[in-house]
């Protein structure tokens, strides 16, 4: 049976589905020491998942540098605090890789935050959005993408919460690695349905009121 994607996902629809949660092992990345192991593994991996976050700023002024890098491959996700250790040669080490492939969502953006950190090369990384819209999809963020292709909610309540509080609580770290990990699970189903044909894509109009679910 075919699966059935849409070129856009109604936004509506999204609260009644079930919600997704990384599963995998989580590790908060502090010290140089621990990143250069951290790194270690991550290169050792076929596929990573990349994500950032920053603190929100609520007032007017400029934004807060990046506090969060999460890396994930499909079992364990690393959380690279950045606000500690800064660009340190590991984490640098990691960005500027170009054998391991780095998959995340509106990478400019975290890229462009990143080297405000310190200069680096930017090694091999995969744009989500460079990507769905080859089999018709037109939707752009990760909780569209995830409903459109799983059926599942990535919830985003944590994504303004503060990212440089000294100790991350456990909501936020699964928010963090669940945004990294899930940037795997949709290349690689946008890769295997690129490969076989086995969708079918319903174009919805803009002012109509999509049925997916």
């Amino acid at each position: 049976m075919k699966k059935t994607i849409y070129n856009k996902y109604d936004k509506k629809l999204i609260g009644a589905l079930p919600q997704v949660l990384f599963q995998g092992r989580i590790v908060v990345i502090l010290t140089e020491r621990d990143a250069e192991k951290a790194v270690r593994y991550l290169l050792a991996q076929p596929i990573l998942g990349v994500d950032t976050e920053t603190r929100p700023n609520f007032r007017k002024g400029p934004m807060h540098q990046v506090a969060l890098m999460q890396v994930s491959s499909h079992d364990v996700c690393f959380l690279f605090r950045l606000n500690h250790l800064g660009l340190s040669p590991s984490v640098k080490r990691l960005l500027e890789d170009t054998t391991v492939p780095k998959v995340g969502l509106s990478l400019n953006d975290d890229l462009q935050q990143l080297h405000r950190l310190g200069d680096f090369k930017t090694g091999r990384f995969i744009d989500l959005q460079h990507h769905v819209n080859e089999i018709g999809v037109e939707d752009l963020s990760l909780q569209k993408l995830y409903a459109n292709f799983f059926g599942r909610k990535i919830s985003k309540r944590q994504q303004l919460t503060n990212w440089e509080s000294d100790i991350l609580n456990d909501k936020q770290k699964g928010y963090a690695a669940t945004d990294a990990w899930s940037c795997i699970m949709l290349y690689e189903e946008l890769m295997r349905l690129e490969k076989t044909g086995d969708y079918e894509l319903i174009k919805v109009d803009e002012h109509e009121t999509s049925t997916a679910a």
